[in-house]
């Protein structure tokens, strides 16, 4: 039996046939109004205006997708006490980091005999054959590529000034099948009501209904969102990233530069009708100014708040469910692509109540662009409120802090390509250990990246970006697997978007 080879020609011919059909593909896609789109034309918008551009000339529907395909090289390091896990028996730990000397985590008790195993990494073995596996020991990793991730979107011209939003993950780092992210209605007109007064009151009015991107802040417009990488100039969002979709209402107001929101949602990242005395909902807000004030000058500043009294989930600090762009970055080796999703990310755990508040600064004036996140929250877990068991009493709320400040210069025709560097500083307190029988210790942390990147536009559908990371973990008990971590190397990626 033969093999087939395929030439490499043939191959490049046809690599390059498909990717000529994407971008025609591409170009015929019909226009939707008051739209922000996928591609560079997207790079830099916020809410979408209330500038109506496209004439309504019946119903329209638009099929998109964004694909992003990265390379890591990374590495890590922390400075952990071990924390060995046997097959059966006691859990040990060891006195300090690096000492290869072990008490009994329960009892306290020395235990002799423990020595590395060599046929395990970061595995352990004791005198009597009992191997151990430690769970502070960082995962194993070299250079190579984590899973491509690809979403699949749907825009719906629905009448004029109403259209739909459809957005599914066909391929995450959390979630390999098919997940439906969410929808929404968008309507900026009204003529539906045939009523001139609402007509004239609709033209700075702008209402979102569905189960939606909860728009609390700016920093998740310039995010990475599963395989929609294209708005994004680095390749991981924020430390503490502040993304949700929950199913609510927005209405937005825009004149002259000004805007201002406000929303209210079922304050949870999917609908519920249980435990409805320990459900609030979710209200939240936005107001700021956004202006082009010369040709080559545009000021953006805006304020949001978020805030739940009471929830069984609330997710606006983890309800990403696509996953983070950096693989295995501090985890253990037992991690598994989709049980640690969040590789590089912190949540401080505020799932009972939360309130938070971030403002964010834009300027761009020619080709240099400014960027800024200043954020704030507080809040506690069910546990640390009391609310499970009945000796626990309801703690004070634990509060974080993080701002990040980016810097990017583009140049080029249309500006295709851009440089920057990006720095992030976020202090937390956190709770750790808690369980049925304790609301945990408390422990004041920090942690700091520093990002420097580049990217490329080939064209308006494709991008090429790629970026070095320096990110540090302070504080952290010995203990836990992030003491004195740091991890650092490079990761680019390609991207498609149309």
């Amino acid at each position: 039996m033969k093999t087939r080879t395929v030439p490499f020609k043939s191959l490049v011919i046809t690599l390059g046939l498909l990717f000529a059909g994407v971008l025609a593909f591409a170009q015929r896609q019909p226009a939707i109004q008051y739209f922000r789109p996928y591609d560079q034309r997207g790079v830099s918008m916020f809410e979408t205006s209330k500038v109506d551009t496209v004439v309504f000339d019946g119903l329209k529907v638009r099929f998109g997708a964004g694909f992003t395909q990265g390379y890591q090289n990374m590495k890590h390091e922390n400075n952990a006490k071990a924390i060995l896990v046997p097959t059966t028996g006691a859990t040990l730990i060891e006195t300090a980091p690096g000492s290869g000397s072990f008490v009994n985590r329960t009892t306290g008790a020395p235990v002799a005999g423990i020595t590395s195993n060599p046929a395990v990494y970061g595995g352990y073995i004791n005198s009597t054959g009992t191997t151990y596996t430690n769970s502070n020991q960082l995962y194993e990793f070299a250079g190579g590529f984590p899973l491509a991730q690809a979403n699949f979107n749907m825009d719906v011209q629905l009448a004029d000034g109403v259209r739909l939003n459809l957005v599914s993950y066909m391929s995450s780092h959390r979630h390999n099948e098919f997940w439906v992210k969410g929808g929404y209605f968008q309507i900026d007109k009204v003529g539906f009501l045939n009523s001139e007064l609402m007509n004239n009151l609709w033209k700075n009015l702008t209402l979102k209904v569905g189960h939606m991107e909860v728009n609390y802040g700016d920093a998740h417009f310039r995010r990475s969102d599963g395989g929609h990488t294209m708005w994004n100039p680095w390749v991981e969002n924020n430390i503490m990233d502040a993304f949700s979709t929950e199913i609510g209402a927005e209405l937005y107001w825009q004149k002259n530069g000004i805007i201002a929101m406000a929303g209210i949602t079922d304050g949870e990242i999917q609908g519920n009708v249980s435990k409805p005395n320990d459900r609030e909902p979710s209200i939240y807000g936005k107001l700021g100014y956004d202006k082009q004030l010369q040709d080559n000058l545009r000021v953006r500043l805006t304020g949001s708040f978020y805030t739940t009294k009471s929830s069984v989930s609330n997710t606006i600090f983890g309800g990403d469910r696509t996953g983070s762009n950096y693989q295995y970055v501090m985890d253990n080796t037992a991690a598994t692509l989709t049980g640690n999703f969040t590789s590089g990310r912190f949540n401080p755990g505020y799932r009972d109540n939360v309130t938070t508040f971030m403002v964010n600064p834009f300027v761009k004036f020619s080709g240099l662009e400014l960027f800024g996140t200043w954020e704030y929250a507080k809040g506690k877990s069910a546990m640390e409120n009391g609310e499970v068991g009945t000796d626990f009493p309801s703690l004070d709320n634990r509060q974080t802090h993080q701002s990040a400040g980016e810097l990017l210069y583009r140049f080029g025709t249309d500006e295709k390509f851009y440089i920057g560097a990006r720095y992030q500083k976020l202090t937390s307190t956190i709770s750790l250990g808690q369980s049925a029988t304790s609301q945990g210790t408390r422990y004041p942390v920090s942690i700091d990246r520093t990002s420097i990147g580049a990217g490329w536009f080939i064209t308006r559908n494709v991008m090429f970006k790629g970026e070095y990371v320096n990110q540090n973990y302070k504080d952290y008990p010995t203990d836990n697997i992030l003491s004195e971590g740091n991890f650092k190397g490079v990761v680019i990626q390609g991207v498609i978007a149309f």
